[in-house]
């Protein structure tokens, strides 16, 4: 198979990536049947064998943890313990999984069939597998994949497979219990079901944890979750979750584990396949449950074509490396192990900082085709631009990009034309080209008269959809464009600036516009190159759609707020009207607090101020 390095900049805080190979070529030279019936001998944590799904239930239900909780609802809730432990054990009969091999096979002689007609290829860091294969003989393993299409979680247990490593255990929303034959064989694939809401349920909660704990403490499978906890309809990172990873976590606070190995693992779509779908669910349309009539007919996607799609498996984070000076373990040891305790407050704070590490990592190993420089510049020019000047700027932006740390595919001995009209093609569905005039446009809706408010919803898909693959690219560009912002601000730049704040990500937005040459940063001043004009408004107007959406939010709630006024009275107004106060002044005390925290310095009263004049905001 065929390796291709992507480009990656010399930057002293960005490790090496390692190259891909495209495991989908092999697929097309051989029998998928064969493929699917190979031998396959995985790799297990510390040679042990997994032990039987119903072995499984019998040791969660009779662990002292869960007996401990049934024993403690049964007091609350005045039911017998036989009839609280009849009922933990219907829970854990809907949740668990049952996997088996037979079905697994099935899913690769189809998946390999579907991945064929849907990528032009699937794209791997084999070092990264190499890294994994390590690390499940060694530690209990968590897979941290991100998510933006329905196609992760299939796409990890395929190529998990293919490469004979343990295959995971998936946990996946009830949402997929409502599809017939499809939901029992995502079980007997590994996926296990919990509820999406379950806080106040003392017992259905002490059954996922002690459950999912079994299985990581018995090194039984790799654990694979979601940080995010659902797909990102924007393609931005979603905050993540901690409840989770606090259960995946407890084992080695407590000290039943040695170390635990976290592995992001960051999935990239040149073209995603619900681009559409998203777009409309953001406009209020509802979200088509997930059903098995829903999945046959979206097979029409298979005479689609999607790109390429990269896989990348990070390096294996240690929990105990991770922990180390921030949560002192001793406190778990004042109740036996099996006492349910609430997290801490210096505990939820390691959770949440390892979890945006987790996440910034994954963002770092995400890999960018150049459709998302373009789709980038288009919505910067909603009139179009004419081709040779797209091009130019794609090419001075695929730089730019570089230089700050950006992970992108860019074909080899290509022209920056031909590359870009192969993108431009792939993503045809978004766009017009006509007379050498790019614009973003609906090319495949039915020639049929519509109303105009038919026509701006459209328009609507169209930008939201673009806007999602510029996203992809918005954590490279953050730094530099909240400094940029905030230089704009201040209407010069050049500012009396007795003693600048160098910390964590204004430090970096820093040292990455001086590496450009956008900007030199003196003793007392912060000063812009003659050079670097273009630059910083660029960065500017990467940041405008999302200030734009902090101002006409209240705007347009309140609009809303008359209406209903005069529909429902004045009591209706009151109480909206506080609830609708206390939501603002959290937005803008949020924005405050990104913008203050990344762009502070004192001047010579020693009062902090932005970069600028606070009124500009």
């Amino acid at each position: 198979m065929a390796s291709r390095a992507l480009y990656s900049p010399r930057h002293p805080v960005l490790k090496k990536r390692d190259d891909f190979e495209d495991v989908l070529e092999e697929r097309r030279r051989s029998s998928d049947l064969r493929y699917a019936l190979r031998c396959y001998t995985p790799t297990l944590y510390k040679g042990l064998v997994p032990c039987k799904v119903s072995m499984l239930k019998s040791i969660v239900l009779q662990s002292d943890h869960l007996q401990c909780v049934i024993k403690q609802v049964s007091s609350e809730s005045g039911d017998s313990t036989e009839c609280v432990a009849e009922e933990a054990s219907l829970i854990l009969d809907e949740m668990a999984h049952r996997m088996q091999l037979s079905t697994v096979r099935f899913f690769v002689f189809t998946l390999s069939k579907a991945f064929k007609r849907l990528f032009r290829s699937v794209c791997v860091n084999e070092e990264g597998i190499q890294r994994l294969q390590q690390a499940v003989q060694e530690h209990p393993v968590v897979l941290l994949p991100s998510h933006r299409s329905y196609m992760d979680f299939l796409m990890m247990s395929y190529l998990l497979y293919m490469f004979d490593l343990p295959l995971p255990v998936i946990a996946a929303g009830m949402d997929f219990m409502s599809m017939k034959f499809i939901g029992e064989m995502l079980r007997m694939s590994g996926a296990f079901f919990i509820r999406r809401s379950f806080g106040g349920d003392k017992l259905y909660w002490a059954v996922f944890s002690e459950y999912v704990k079994t299985m990581l403490r018995k090194g039984y499978a790799p654990i694979e979750f979601f940080l995010e906890g659902t797909r990102s309809r924007t393609c931005k990172s979603l905050t993540p979750k901690t409840g989770l990873l606090n259960i995946v976590m407890e084992p080695f606070f407590k000290g039943e584990l040695f170390d635990v190995s976290l592995v992001p693992v960051s999935i990239s779509y040149e073209r995603v396949l619900e681009e559409s779908l998203y777009a409309r669910e953001l406009l209020g349309v509802p979200k088509p449950k997930e059903s098995t009539s829903g999945l046959l007919k979206a097979r029409r996607v298979l005479s689609e074509d999607y790109g390429s799609m990269h896989v990348y498996f990070g390096h294996p984070v240690s929990v105990r490396s991770l922990a180390e000076g921030k949560i002192k373990r001793s406190q778990y040891n004042l109740l036996p192990r099996y006492i349910p305790q609430k997290p801490s407050v210096d505990t939820h704070e390691f959770l949440n900082d390892a979890a945006f590490r987790l996440v910034r990592i994954q963002e770092e190993n995400m890999v960018l085709k150049p459709w998302v420089l373009i789709a980038t510049l288009l919505l910067q020019n909603p009139d179009g631009m004419d081709l040779s000047s797209l091009t130019e700027q794609t090419d001075w932006l695929r730089h730019l990009a570089l230089a700050f740390g950006a992970f992108l595919d860019w074909p080899d001995h290509e022209a920056c034309s031909e590359v870009i009209s192969c993108s431009l093609a792939l993503h045809r569905r978004l766009l017009s080209v006509s007379a050498g005039h790019v614009q973003l446009s609906v090319t495949d809706a039915p020639q049929v008269e519509t109303t105009p408010e038919e026509a701006v919803f459209q328009r609507a898909v169209v930008v939201l959809s673009c806007a999602s693959y510029r996203n992809q690219i918005l954590h490279v560009f953050l730094r530099p464009a909240l400094l940029a912002v905030a230089m704009q601000s201040a209407n010069s730049s050049r500012k009396g600036v007795r003693e600048i704040c160098f910390v964590n990500d204004f430090e970096e937005a820093c040292y990455l516009l001086m590496k450009r040459g956008v900007l030199q940063v003196l003793e007392h001043e912060i000063v812009m190159s003659a050079s670097g004009q273009s630059t910083l408004a660029f960065l500017c107007s990467v940041l405008e759609p999302f200030l734009q959406g902090y101002q006409v939010t209240p705007y347009t709630q309140c609009a809303n707020v008359h209406y209903c006024a005069k529909v429902w009275g004045s009591v209706f107004l009151s109480f909206f009207l506080s609830f609708f106060l206390s939501f603002c002044i959290k937005l803008y005390q949020d924005f405050h607090k990104i913008l203050s925290s990344k762009t502070v310095f004192n001047i010579d009263n020693n009062r902090k101020y932005f970069l600028g004049n606070k009124s500009a905001y």
